[in-house]
Formats: C-alpha cells, sequence, structure tokens
C-alpha cells in the first residue's frame, strides 16, 4: 500500500501543476511533460485534449504501454519499465486514430553561445537562430520555434497544427536571455503561426506574429508561415564579385525608384508577381541606362497605403507579390542584367498593430514606455529603443539579413532625420533631453553607426540615408567621426531647384540663387540627387505639373531641368513615372500611365532621359568626382538677368571636361559666349531641345573655340542657345 501511495506520488506533479497545464497557464513545462527517469523506470505525461486515449508506442509502432487519463480536460499519465528510449504517441478518438510525435520529448536547439550573443546584443546573424526554421532534430522532421520575449510568463506556438490551441505548445523559456523556444514536430513549410503571449502582468495578448518570420501571409490576414531562409539557387557571382570591387563614389549611379505594386499591372489590373515584374522592369531599366533599381519598402507591412514605410515582418518580403523565392529571383535577374537593388529599410518606427511588436511581451520592449521617447506623432507609430541592446541587435541584423540572404546591394534608411532628434516634430514639453541636456538621440547614433559597420561586413554592400538637416558628417567613416552612411540624399538641392523651376520664367532672375545655393555644400557628404515618391504625392500634383507655361513650355522646362540635374555633381535618382512625365499624382492603387507614350512630348521626355543617362555614364568627368570639388566649377553662376548657368565637370587626367550650359527662359539667345578649357572643335553630347525629345530643335551652332578670354578661360566658343534648355558639350578627342 505504502509503495503504491509513493508511486503515485512521483507519477503526478501536485494538482497545481496539472491544473496549470491543462489552463495554459504552467511557465516550465519541461518540468512536467514528456519523459522522466524514476529509478528503473520512466514517467511519461502528456496533455493531448483531442484524445480520449493515448498509448506510448517505440519508433517501430510497437505499443510501450498506455497512460491513463487524470484530467478530464485530456492530461494523460503513465509509469513504463525500462530504460529511456525514443517513443512516439498513438493517440485515439472514437473511431479515429493517428500517432505524433511529442515536442517535450526533445532537447533544446538554441546553444548557450546563442543565448549569450542574443543577450550581449552581438548575434550578427539572428535570423539564423530566431523565427521559425523547418530543420530535423534527432531524426525527425519539423520546425524549431525561437523568439525573445524576456517578460512574458507564457509563450505558445499557435497553428493549424494545434487548433490554435496555446495551452499545447507551451514554449521553453531560456532565462539567460529571455528567449523562448520549442521544436515542433511534423510542422513543416507552408504552416501559419503565431504566438500566444501571457503578458508580464498574467494577461492574455492578442496574437503576435513572428517578429522573425521570412514569410508572412498576404494582407489583411496577419499570421506568419514556416518558411526557413529562401532556398534560391543564386547565379550572380559574376556580379557580387564585381560590385566587392567596386567604389560606387567614383561609378555613375542613376538610381530608378520603384514601387512594385504600381509600376505596372497586368490584365484586370492584376498585381503583378516579383518573377514577372523582373523580367519586364530588368528589360526597360536597362534600355533607359540606369544603373540601379530602388524598391520602395518591401518588408511585410499590414497597411498597403503606407507605401511599406510602417513595416511589421522586417525580415519577411511582403507577400503581396509572391514568397521569398520569388523576391531572391527578382534581385538575380536584375543582377544579371547588370542593374543594382536598393531596398528601402525602415528602422526608426513601426506601427501599433495588435498582432505587431507594440508590446510584445505585455511591456514596452521594442518601443519606449514614456510617448514623449516612444510616440512617433506624425506618423502614429512607435519609436525603437534604440538604447536596448536586443533592439538594436534585432534592427542591425535586419539591415544585414537584406544584404546577405537576399544579395541586396543596398539599404536606403528612411527617416534619418527623426531617429537623430529627439525633439523631431515636437513642441517643447513633448520630448526628454540626452544626459547631456541636448536634443541629439544618442542611443539612435550609436545605432545608426553599429548597423552601418555591420554593413560593410557584407562587401561590396552600401548604405544611404535619407537625412534631410544638416547633421555634419552623415556619409564620413564612423572612424573619422561620421555616421557610416556611404551617401546621403540631398535634400536641400531637390527643395531649392524645385522651387525655381515652378517660377514662371520671368521670375527667375529673383530666385536665382536657388540654383547655385547647393554648391557651397555639395562636396560636404556623397551626395543622391533625389527626385523620388515624396514629390509626387500628398497633394503636390507631378514633376510635369509643376513646370509653369503652356504644354510645350512644361515639357521644355522639365527636359532643361533633368539636364542640369544629369549633369550636377551628385548620384541621381528618378521616382518612376518621372521619366515620362507622368501628368497625374502617383497612385498607389493603380499602374503608371503607359499610354502616355503615344504622346510625342511624353516619349521625348522619355528619350531624353535615356540619352541622359547614357551620357551620363559615358563621360568619367560626369560621375567619378562627384562628391569632390575638384570636379565642378562654374564657367559662370551668376549670370541673372538672362537666367543662364554653365559650369565645368571634370575627371581625373585624360579625362575629356564636359561643359553644360542651361538656359532657364523661353528666350534663344545668341551668340552667347562661355570659357572653355581646351581649344579646338567640340561636340554637343546632348541638346534638351532636340526635335526628337520633343523640342523647337535649336542648334548651338558651330562649335569652334575662339582665341579670345572669358570666364577666365583663354578660349571661348560662340553659341546660340537653345530656348528652355540645358546643352551638354565636350571637345572632341
Amino acid at each position: 500500500m505504502i509503495e503504491a501511495e509513493a508511486q503515485k506520488d512521483t507519477l503526478l506533479p501536485p494538482p497545481g501543476e496539472v491544473e496549470a497545464i491543462v489552463r495554459g497557464q504552467h511557465g516550465n513545462p519541461f518540468a512536467v511533460l514528456g519523459m522522466h527517469s524514476d529509478g528503473d523506470a520512466q514517467v511519461v505525461r502528456v496533455f493531448a485534449p483531442d484524445a480520449g486515449e493515448v498509448t506510448v508506442i517505440g519508433t517501430d509502432g510497437a505499443p510501450k504501454g498506455a497512460l491513463q487519463r487524470h484530467h478530464p480536460e485530456g492530461f494523460f499519465a503513465g509509469r513504463l519499465k525500462g530504460p529511456r528510449f525514443a517513443y512516439r504517441l498513438l493517440l485515439r478518438a472514437g473511431d479515429a486514430e493517428w500517432e505524433r510525435e511529442d515536442a517535450y520529448a526533445f532537447e533544446p536547439v538554441l546553444g548557450d553561445m546563442d543565448e549569450y550573443l542574443i543577450a550581449e546584443g552581438r548575434h550578427e546573424e539572428l535570423w539564423k537562430r530566431l523565427g521559425a526554421h523547418p530543420t530535423t532534430h534527432g531524426d525527425v522532421e519539423g520546425t524549431a520555434f525561437a523568439v525573445w520575449a524576456p517578460n512574458a510568463r507564457r509563450v505558445s506556438v499557435v497553428g493549424d497544427f494545434n487548433a490554435w490551441d496555446g495551452r499545447r505548445h507551451v514554449m521553453r523559456k531560456r532565462y539567460g536571455a529571455g528567449l523562448w523556444e520549442l521544436f515542433v514536430p511534423g510542422v513543416g513549410r507552408g504552416s501559419p503561426y503565431k504566438f500566444e503571449i501571457v503578458g508580464a502582468y498574467g494577461e492574455l495578448l492578442p496574437l503576435k506574429a513572428d517578429p522573425l518570420s521570412f514569410r508572412q501571409q498576404l494582407a489583411p490576414e496577419t499570421a506568419s508561415v514556416v518558411h526557413g531562409l529562401p532556398g534560391h539557387e543564386w547565379s550572380d557571382d559574376a556580379w557580387l564579385k564585381r560590385r566587392a570591387e567596386t567604389d560606387l563614389r567614383r561609378e555613375p549611379v542613376s538610381i530608378y525608384e520603384v514601387h512594385l505594386g504600381s509600376w505596372r499591372r497586368g490584365g484586370d489590373d492584376a498585381i503583378l508577381d516579383y518573377e514577372t515584374t523582373a523580367d519586364m522592369l530588368a528589360d526597360y531599366a536597362t534600355e533607359m541606362g540606369f544603373t540601379h533599381i530602388e524598391l520602395m519598402p518591401v518588408a511585410e507591412h499590414p497597411f498597403t497605403g503606407s507605401w511599406g514605410y510602417q513595416p511589421i515582418g522586417l525580415y519577411a518580403p511582403t507577400a503581396r507579390y509572391g514568397g521569398p523565392e520569388g523576391f531572391a529571383a527578382f534581385v538575380d535577374r536584375l543582377h544579371q542584367a547588370g542593374l543594382g537593388v536598393i531596398v528601402d529599410w525602415v528602422p526608426a518606427h513601426f506601427p501599433s498593430d495588435a498582432h505587431g511588436l507594440t508590446r510584445f511581451d505585455g511591456t514596452a520592449l521594442y518601443e519606449h514606455e514614456d510617448p514623449r521617447l516612444g510616440f512617433h506623432q506624425d506618423w502614429n507609430t512607435l519609436i525603437y529603443n534604440f538604447g536596448r541592446t536586443e533592439v538594436a541587435n534585432f534592427l542591425r541584423a535586419s539591415g544585414t539579413f537584406w544584404l546577405q540572404e537576399y544579395h541586396v546591394d543596398a539599404l536606403r534608411v528612411d527617416a534619418v532625420a527623426s531617429m537623430l532628434y529627439l525633439d523631431y516634430s515636437r513642441k517643447a514639453d513633448e520630448w526628454i533631453p540626452n544626459r547631456y541636456g541636448g536634443r541629439e538621440n544618442l542611443d539612435a547614433i550609436d545605432f545608426l553607426k553599429g548597423t552601418n559597420e555591420q554593413a560593410e561586413r557584407v562587401p561590396g554592400a552600401v548604405t544611404i540615408a535619407e537625412e534631410s538637416t544638416a547633421w555634419p558628417g552623415v556619409s564620413r567613416p564612423v572612424a573619422e567621426g561620421g555616421l557610416g552612411f556611404d551617401f546621403k540624399w540631398n535634400m536641400g538641392w531637390m527643395n531649392d531647384t524645385l522651387e525655381y523651376m515652378k517660377e514662371d520664367p520671368v521670375n527667375r532672375r529673383y530666385h536665382h540663387h536657388k540654383m547655385t545655393f547647393g554648391l557651397h555644400y555639395a562636396f560636404s557628404e556623397n551626395f543622391v540627387l533625389p527626385l523620388s515618391h515624396d514629390e509626387v504625392v500628398h497633394g503636390k500634383g507631378s514633376l510635369i505639373g509643376r513646370m509653369p507655361g503652356d504644354p510645350w513650355q512644361k515639357f521644355a522646362n522639365l527636359r532643361a531641368y533633368f539636364g542640369f540635374m544629369w549633369t550636377h555633381p551628385g548620384k541621381k535618382l528618378l521616382f518612376m513615372g518621372g521619366e515620362f512625365a507622368q501628368v497625374r499624382e502617383w497612385n498607389h492603387d493603380r499602374s503608371l500611365d503607359w499610354h502616355l507614350l503615344g504622346d510625342p512630348l511624353h516619349e521625348g521626355v522619355r528619350r531624353l532621359v535615356r540619352d541622359l543617362n547614357r551620357v551620363y555614364r559615358a563621360e568619367p568627368a560626369l560621375h567619378t568626382r562627384d562628391a569632390e570639388p575638384e570636379g565642378f566649377e562654374w564657367i559662370e553662376g551668376g549670370d541673372v538677368d538672362q537666367s543662364v548657368f554653365s559650369y565645368e565637370r571634370r575627371g581625373f587626367e585624360g579625362d575629356r571636361p564636359v561643359v553644360a550650359v542651361c538656359n532657364m527662359t523661353p528666350v534663344p539667345r545668341g551668340d552667347y559666349l562661355v570659357g572653355v578649357p581646351e581649344e579646338g572643335q567640340w561636340e554637343v553630347l546632348l541638346n534638351s531641345d532636340e526635335e526628337g525629345y520633343g523640342g523647337s530643335g535649336v542648334s548651338p551652332g558651330r562649335l569652334e573655340t575662339e582665341p579670345q578670354g572669358h570666364h577666365g578661360r583663354s578660349q571661348s566658343l560662340r553659341l546660340t542657345l537653345p530656348p528652355l534648355a540645358t546643352v551638354v558639350l565636350a571637345p572632341k578627342r
């Protein structure tokens, strides 16, 4: 009697623990469930609410012993004589019978070094350990799940495989780093899942998507999908080798910015998948002469109208255009066409959707508790806590993930200014100073530096900052006191020059400085000149819509402006549709108006942009010294009365100089003398007033220098300047 009572005591845990298991409130189910040695026998405990009977069987299917139900909701236990053995479970419910592995029979997947590095915030390949990874564990196929939720009382993985019942697969907690992990046998690619979390205060939270999921359901569905790392077989070794040996500062960079859902659409306005778009885009961008494609954020985002700038899945290409392999094939296809791929990456903030990162474990985990630090008033989003090592690690690893796993060539980091300043878009009483009393976000600064240093370890990869203030050294190396970006968007140049161009030409003499002011700081950073999507949304209309005058003058103005931009120091960026002068404001729910190319004026702008890219890429003087004052000199930047600008671009020794002359009035100007650096015959590389572009066909005239000193040069060209046009010239060699 005493022996039987003692056996009963070791068979079952205290009643409170059994109740905690069946209520999904037990914080350490591995201490109760699974197989546990008990002297010369083994105790097996199983929670199976879907079963009426449970039998332990060997891996060969032979029965080892039946378990007894000890709780009406499905807690089973039994004692089996003999040493430990590998086992499976045979379950019955009525006439149904099925087998499965016991998730609580498997050892941890994460190692001690993983736990240490994650706790330290130094796990540079975080995605290889956290998330959902289909794998084989102990000769059994399944998926290893792991998630960071240090303050949670309980974390379960739920999905179709367990009827979304959070009691069935409660995860093992790794206390050293606040990680939860579980290998779930039998779960494979394609299975939707989420995490069910009991928060720090015992509250059941809304089901959470996996922060490191590699695939998510198509919006408006919000579950993560078991997928693993992309399985694409890459064919871009030659591209990657070339990229690693290339200094982009010395190369032509002409970026075509694209929103994948509205660049082109199929029949019945169907959204095209990654692979279909890749083929069309590669052909078009190559023919147009662009060097890079920049994608508006492709990381998964719940609201299509955010254009991807409010992402939740920082490791998952959006399912709107297909799966991870599709996106990998997209990048590969563009690389094979000789095009680099830039993705917009958004580490500044995240949306407050309940299934996302907000109060992930019941506390302000990824965000700040105080809204003066943690809430973006402009976008109604939450700001990452960059000072928390695990959060900074999560974000840095995301950037590296796109560069490494998807072979992306560059990250364009969104909203950097909002990260750098604690008082960004806030009133005096709505922000908290840093420890020195200043407005600089010291944690964000350290995070950005660390991100850029980590990106440097991917050969040839670069980072680009969208930063709209005068913060010093954005594109200076970290070792020299900078933030470590490779390039910075020149927002000042964009604002000033667009303001100039929208003026009636008769008034431009009063705004001449807006075209010249940018040269005062043009070499303080490695700049990109951006005419991005931001300039054709929110009521701003289109680029062509901003140009003054009658229809012919509008197109002439835009062509002259593009000529100025392509010959100005700085790499180039143009949002889709701008290259053929789309008239209406961009709408993310519609394809571009490609039918406009049937109009000679629109087709003329497209041809001009194509030829500008050709000249820009062919002439080293136009790109090799973009960020150096030696690469530019005004010939005449002060011809205010005639609104004419002339300047010289220079490369290195042996490169021929290029001269650009821009006439920003509709008046042709004859006998216009321009000093040039070389005598002899010159040639027209491009004239934006050519009839093939929709212009009037005015020719600059005979291009033979005269030995007449002008503009500080011993030789001059006597030109006829076409109206509202840019002329690009070079000495014949």
